[in-house]
């Protein structure tokens, strides 16, 4: 089990240095100067020369992304000064003269547009994905295991074909349609009925209450990204009740004399349901990317929303701060789910 967990943490720790070496890539590829960003096209040489040399730009590109990786890093060798300690804000584990051994918390750089740190951009904008994410995941997993046990028990019918047909629409659907699709029509033209608003964040700031919590703008953007997870929950739910129901030990209960609730929630739904926890744990870690163009739809102030303000701007060190946070929650994840499947099933480590 040791030398399981091992081996994912290693794939884990390649797919981060992966993600990080074709971000710096991209980043070096796109047109423009950074330089450009933040003094703008007008100022004199002296300024820009100052801030390349504070980008570090001026270094060859090896030691450029030696520099990220560096930076990226929670234990580094840094020159220990006052500047340094600042903008790092680490712990000294070993001096080594006029530099350190440090232990430190990723540094992703500062916004071109703010120069606000990028972490703590991000971690400002990650409480509205979070509580998005997780009313999305909580209305996929608990409609969707319903709508298809429904549709198990009821396989053949009309019912069936009409849960299994609509959710067939939905995984088709790309999110970002749907968004707009809902948007417009419960938010904008039936919005007098439904008393939702077509954009709004958790939190808005009122001129005279001031900040008020706003559970009505979750609504929209919650079912919106919950269509996609839902659909494919029924699928994999229905799929899974149909073949243990034509297990052995269920048509023995029902043989018995087990009553039908008894032989569906204790025999037959408790033994389905490995496939969709799997689909679950998996859907968490991507709503964090899929509710991207959601959030910015519907004006949902999280990280999708900030991320694709900072294309926008071309704001790259949060452009790319944000995809390797990202890509590090997709590895945490799946890492996380691959050890409990494994300490659940030896076979699993041992394949």
């Amino acid at each position: 089990m040791l030398q399981f967990i091992v081996n994912r943490l290693f794939y884990g720790f390649l797919v981060i240095i992966g993600v990080i070496t074709v971000v710096f890539g991209l980043f070096h590829a796109l047109p423009g100067d950074p330089v450009d960003l933040m003094s703008g096209q007008h100022a004199d040489l002296e300024t820009r020369d100052l801030i390349r040399k504070e980008l570090g730009l001026d270094e060859p590109l090896i030691v450029q992304y030696g520099n990220y990786l560096s930076d990226l890093s929670v234990i580094s060798v840094e020159k220990d000064t006052e500047k340094n300690q600042k903008k790092y804000r680490y712990t000294k584990l070993i001096p080594l003269g006029d530099h350190a051994l440090v232990f430190k918390f990723p540094y992703l750089r500062r916004s071109f547009q703010t120069n606000k740190p990028v972490d703590e951009i991000l971690i400002e904008s990650l409480p509205g994905t979070f509580w998005l994410s997780l009313a999305a995941i909580i209305i996929a997993s608990s409609l969707g295991i319903f709508l298809g046990v429904v549709a198990a028990l009821n396989y053949g019918t009309k019912i069936d074909h009409i849960i299994v047909s609509s959710s067939v629409v939905f995984i088709s659907m790309p999110s970002f349609v749907l968004a707009i699709l809902m948007a417009m029509i419960f938010g904008y033209y039936l919005s007098e009925y439904t008393g939702l608003p077509m954009t709004g964040s958790l939190w808005m700031n009122d001129p005279i209450y001031g900040r008020q919590l706003h559970l009505e703008n979750l609504i929209l953007p919650a079912i919106t990204l919950a269509t996609r997870p839902l659909a494919i929950i029924v699928q994999l739910t229905r799929s899974s009740m149909l073949d243990v129901m034509s297990q052995d030990y269920v048509r023995t209960a029902k043989a018995k004399g087990v009553g039908r609730i008894r032989v569906i929630i204790v025999h037959t739904l408790r033994n389905a349901l490995n496939p969709v926890i799997t689909a679950v744990s998996g859907w968490l870690a991507s709503m964090l990317a899929g509710a991207f163009f959601i959030e910015y739809i519907f004006k949902w102030k999280g990280l999708g929303f900030k991320t694709i303000q900072a294309v926008e701007y071309l704001d790259l060190p949060v452009v790319m701060g944000a995809t390797i946070f990202i890509a590090f929650g997709f590895v945490v994840v799946n890492i996380f789910v691959d050890i409990i499947y494994a300490t659940l099933d030896p076979k699993i480590r041992l394949n």
